[in-house]
């Protein structure tokens, strides 16, 4: 289960969150949507205020976009996502996604809960499916200054825990950059 603590907190500040967002998408996402196939069905596992899943929907991709935080879930939706309620723990389901993008939404499971969630996406995915997952490298699991709780990975516990839930890593990249808490 995701943390109260850290749902409160996006709940609190999702304005503030979506004030972070651009209308125009990462690079990262659209290379993600350029290898799915055409009308393929995603999960946006953690879709904060919906941008990334409004551009996938414009890219003609059928989007199952979900977050633990009712105020993101509602600016999703007025943005024309059909956004739902939903956490971690509700990704079920055998084949049905060609892919999966969980951009920084896994970093607030616990440790203990990472292989089970990872375990359930890959399960979802179709074979040959495309997981996008983004998170925070380091060590141990804290609060940030705004209350979120942080689980931290290394590049190769990722990996490997990529790798036991029956994924196969194939691009790796990293990068700096502001957050919500004003920090890299």
């Amino acid at each position: 289960m995701t943390d109260p603590r850290t749902i409160a907190v996006y709940d609190a500040r999702a304005n503030a969150y979506a004030a972070l967002e651009t209308d125009t998408p990462r690079p990262s996402l659209l290379a993600f949507i350029a290898v799915l196939p055409p009308g393929g069905a995603v999960l946006d596992l953690g879709c904060g205020p919906g941008s990334a899943a409004a551009h996938m929907m414009t890219a003609g991709l059928h989007v199952d976009a979900i977050d633990a935080s009712q105020a993101m879930v509602a600016l999703a939706r007025a943005r024309g996502v059909p956004a739902r309620v939903a956490g971690f723990d509700d990704v079920a389901g055998t084949a049905i996604y060609d892919g999966v993008w969980a951009s920084f939404s896994l970093l607030h499971a616990s440790r203990t809960d990472l292989p089970r969630h990872i375990g359930a996406i890959a399960d979802a995915l179709r074979p040959g499916g495309l997981f996008h997952i983004a998170m925070k490298t380091g060590t141990g699991t804290r609060r940030d200054p705004i209350d979120r709780l942080y689980t931290y990975v290394t590049e190769a516990e990722l990996r490997g825990l990529l790798c036991d839930g029956g994924l196969t890593p194939v691009d790796v990249r990293t990068g700096v950059d502001k957050g919500l808490a004003g920090t890299d």
